[in-house]
């Protein structure tokens, strides 16, 4: 299979992630979370407890999962080589952990209920989260998921919204490493049915992926305002968006010519720009701009009329923290 040499994962990332994590550096609080968590546990700590209670996979062990693994390194021309572990789980989900060595974990379930290419897109999913740096934001998600929190010197009424705007970018890496993983699979059908499997569709002879796109379809037309605000309800504290609209998502990257375009060589390559986080800002003000124009559910327009307010509320709340970090 012909690799992506020198491809910058920007060239795949959606501008929806590049947004949220935008707005996530700039969140007041975040680098005082980030200190608290890491003075409570390490990344060594994360690693030794996964080297203590799962299967590291390697030429001998897994080494079906080893030799995938190391395929989709070629494919995307990455040099850094990230420890693979299955852990026992019964529930189908993978993740990366770790911050200067990243390492991606498989729940077990997932080697009995998904074929060879679904590995293979599972897999170079997370490392598709490596390459976009997602790590660090990754394992503080899990750290607030499975610390105390009162071991976190940050009261709860400011934790609460950091939380939140984590959770927030958390959902939007997903739809970036999605696509990293049709890329290195090159076959819809197989990303597809992932979605598909994390939804229920265990058995492929019970189900039917047209079917599926329809319902996925049925979810996106539930537009009144009641139904607009339990969508935002229901996904404010999830890590992952549901299946359904994971799949809308991508079948509009593949049908929008993108993703052709990355497999006929048109693609960034890594050093070619500069990380310009103010550019970043402006184009996922943009992407949400355009956005909420373009959807007609009733959140969103009343979102979009209130644009103008909420940026002056923004700049009030940014010079009123100034303030007061000026003041202590």
């Amino acid at each position: 299979m012909r690799k992506f040499e020198g491809i910058d994962p920007k060239s795949w990332e959606h501008p929806a992630d590049t947004a949220a994590l935008s707005a996530l550096r700039q969140l007041h609080g975040i680098d005082d979370l980030v200190k608290s968590l890491v003075s409570i546990t390490t990344e060594r700590s994360l690693k030794l407890m996964t080297l203590a209670s799962a299967v590291k996979v390697s030429p001998v062990q897994y080494p079906k999962l080893n030799n995938i693994l190391n395929e989709i390194l070629e494919i995307f021309d990455w040099d850094y080589r990230p420890d693979l572990f299955v852990t026992q789980s019964p529930f189908l989900n993978a993740g990366v952990m770790g911050v200067k060595e990243p390492f991606i974990t498989l729940n077990s379930s997932m080697l009995n209920s998904l074929e060879d290419d679904e590995l293979r897109a599972v897999i170079a999913h997370e490392v598709g989260h490596i390459m976009s740096g997602h790590t660090l934001y990754k394992t503080l998600v899990w750290l607030i998921a499975n610390i105390s929190m009162s071991l976190i010197p940050i009261p709860q009424i400011l934790l609460l919204p950091i939380q939140a705007a984590l959770l927030e970018w958390d959902r939007k890496s997903e739809l970036t490493a999605d696509r990293a993983g049709l890329l290195a699979v090159r076959s819809p059908a197989s990303s597809y049915h992932i979605l598909m499997k994390l939804s229920g569709a265990q058995d492929p002879a019970q189900v039917d992926l047209n079917e599926f796109f329809l319902q996925a379809q049925e979810y996106e037309e539930q537009k009144t305002l009641i139904d607009s605000v339990h969508k935002f309800l229901n996904q404010l504290w999830l890590s992952h968006p549901y299946p359904v609209i994971r799949l809308s998502e991508l079948r509009t990257w593949e049908a929008s010519g993108q993703y052709q375009e990355i497999l006929d060589g048109n693609y960034m390559y890594r050093g070619e720009g500069k990380d310009n986080p103010a550019d970043d800002m402006r184009a996922g003000y943009e992407y949400y701009k355009e956005s909420m124009q373009q959807n007609d559910d009733p959140i969103s327009r009343i979102f979009n009329n209130l644009g103008n307010v909420v940026d002056n509320v923004g700049k009030s709340l940014k010079d009123t923290l100034e303030g007061m970090g000026k003041r202590s």
